[in-house]
Order: C-alpha cells, then sequence, then structure tokens
C-alpha cells in the first residue's frame, strides 16, 4: 500500500495521530518498508516501545531513532503499561471538564432562564459573574446546560 494515500493521512489528522516530525524517524523498517508509515504516530510510538522490550534495544537509541527524548519515551511507555495501546493516544490539552460551571452555577444558569426565556447567555454570563464571582463565557454555558439536560433525559 502506497504511504501517499490521502484518506490515511486526512484521518491521521483527524484522530490526532499525525506525526509531527515523521522526517526524524530514522528506522530502516520505517525508510524501507511500505507498512512502516513515520507519518502515523501511534506506530512510530508502538515499534519505539517494541524494539526496546522486544528486541533489547537501549532506550537512548530507541528514542533518537524514532525521532523523541529519552523523556518522552518513558512517558510513553507508561502510558502504554497503564492503558494499552489506547495509551499512546496524545491527551488532548486543556481543562478536562467544565472546571467554572459547578453544580451550583448550572443550576443557577438553569433556574434563571426558566424564569427568564429571552435571556441570552451573554446576559447570564454576567450574572454568573456578579453572583459567584466567576467569569464563564456564554458558550460554556450552553454547553454545561446540554450537558445537564442530556444527563435528565
Amino acid at each position: 500500500m502506497s504511504k501517499s494515500i490521502c484518506p490515511k493521512l486526512q484521518a491521521l489528522k483527524e484522530n490526532g495521530t499525525l506525526n509531527p516530525h515523521p522526517e526524524k524517524v530514522a528506522d530502516t523498517l520505517f525508510q524501507e518498508e511500505d507498512f512502516f508509515d513515520a507519518r502515523d504516530l501511534l506506530q512510530v510510538k508502538y515499534e519505539m516501545l517494541r524494539r526496546v522490550r522486544q528486541e533489547g534495544w537501549p532506550v537512548a537509541r530507541a528514542a533518537e531513532t524514532f525521532g523523541f527524548s529519552r523523556p518522552s519515551y518513558y512517558k510513553a511507555q507508561e502510558a502504554f503499561d497503564q492503558d494499552g495501546l489506547g495509551g499512546l493516544f496524545p491527551k488532548k490539552r486543556g481543562p478536562r471538564e467544565a472546571h467554572k460551571m459547578t453544580g451550583e452555577i448550572v443550576m443557577f444558569a438553569n433556574d434563571t432562564l426558566g424564569i427568564d426565556l429571552g435571556l441570552s447567555t451573554t446576559l447570564l454570563a454576567h450574572r454568573i459573574e456578579k453572583r459567584f464571582g466567576v467569569s464563564v463565557h456564554p458558550r460554556s454555558i450552553e454547553r454545561a446546560l446540554k450537558r445537564r439536560e442530556k444527563k435528565t433525559s
């Protein structure tokens, strides 16, 4: 299979597994075999781990050959040991949850919108800031209310 297939490249981009530095992968398998694709970050990380575990490569050599630092190798190893192949997927950055939109604030937002149906989320954000001293984006309010609605339905 050719490495120039556009659907695969698009899929790698969409699922966050496109290797940002495929040119740093110097392993011969990735240079000589079509099956091995240096653009596929999961494949590169897995093969790096395999070389150390199964073939006894030193960590420094494997990390350098696959375009990673030693700390990145150990991070990948820990993620793989903990979660298997899924642990090698890049983690999303930023907050994992709506940390400002506490249950109390969501309840206030829901109750306020129940009383004043025409209230915009922009004005609601101002009311939340005035009442709770927390600045929230109107879109965060909308998402939190949708999540609450899904849980109750």
